[in-house]
């Protein structure tokens, strides 16, 4: 039986043998794969682009086109002329002279994320997962209530659709909460990677997985769960 360093040795003698081509193939399948629409945003998507990548090559790299709105959402899209695969997995957007705007590397399906200096994180997914992200984030918008896992009253609340900040939307409490949840006093809510995150204004925050799309419940789990059902 191969020893797990043996079998490493191997898998690593086999990509140095074949590894450009290898390389070469996936940086293809990527490039066919990304030719499309999608959305640049944000990470909570209040502010949004569409960007339309395309297969046809130019002197800088490969077409693009950017809705009228994008330079006032996201002023640094004024600068994108072009896009690229670089390496086996960089998604670059990138100038008139080939340098990156931005370098987005793929963290789940379909969902890439870039980091520019100084101005954070920004998400780049195809156009129907966002706009099928807007309707969740729709969903959401109303009246909750949170209960025990015995079913035992906690608290009631409503989410808005009122700006907070810059990606999180108002949050209120109704009367007669229990003294945790009053104590932590959420301010401020949005839908992350599939968690719903309510956050304080001291900066706490609590994050919610779906059961279901009626329910959530606070992770990580605990004996006596904290869950939010829709009213």
């Amino acid at each position: 039986m191969q020893t797990r360093l043996g079998i490493a040795v191997a898998a690593l003698s086999a990509s140095l043998v074949c590894g450009p081509q290898a390389f070469a193939q996936d940086a293809s399948t990527l490039k066919k794969d990304m030719v499309g629409q999608w959305e640049l945003s944000t990470t909570e998507r209040s502010k949004t682009c569409v960007v339309t990548l395309k297969g046809d090559s130019t002197p800088q790299g490969l077409k693009l086109e950017l809705e009228p709105g994008c330079a006032k959402a996201l002023p640094f899209t004024k600068d994108i002329t072009a896009w690229n695969v670089k390496g086996l997995d960089i998604v670059r957007l990138q100038d008139a002279t080939g340098q990156p705007v931005i370098d987005f590397t793929e963290v789940e399906s379909g969902i890439f994320e870039g980091l520019r200096q100084n101005e954070g994180i920004y998400i780049l997914q195809s156009l129907a997962a966002a706009r099928s992200l807007a309707k969740s984030m729709d969903q959401m918008i109303g009246d909750w209530a949170m209960v025990r896992g015995n079913g035992r009253p906690v608290c009631g609340l409503t989410l808005t659709n009122t700006e907070a900040t810059a990606d999180n939307f108002q949050v209120f409490l109704k009367p007669r909460c229990d003294p945790a949840v009053e104590a932590f006093k959420p301010a401020m809510w949005r839908l992350e990677r599939g968690e719903l995150l309510l956050m304080s204004g001291s900066g706490e925050v609590w994050r919610f997985e779906a059961d279901d799309n009626a329910q959530w419940r606070l992770v990580p789990d605990s004996a006596d769960p904290l869950i939010m059902l829709r009213q």
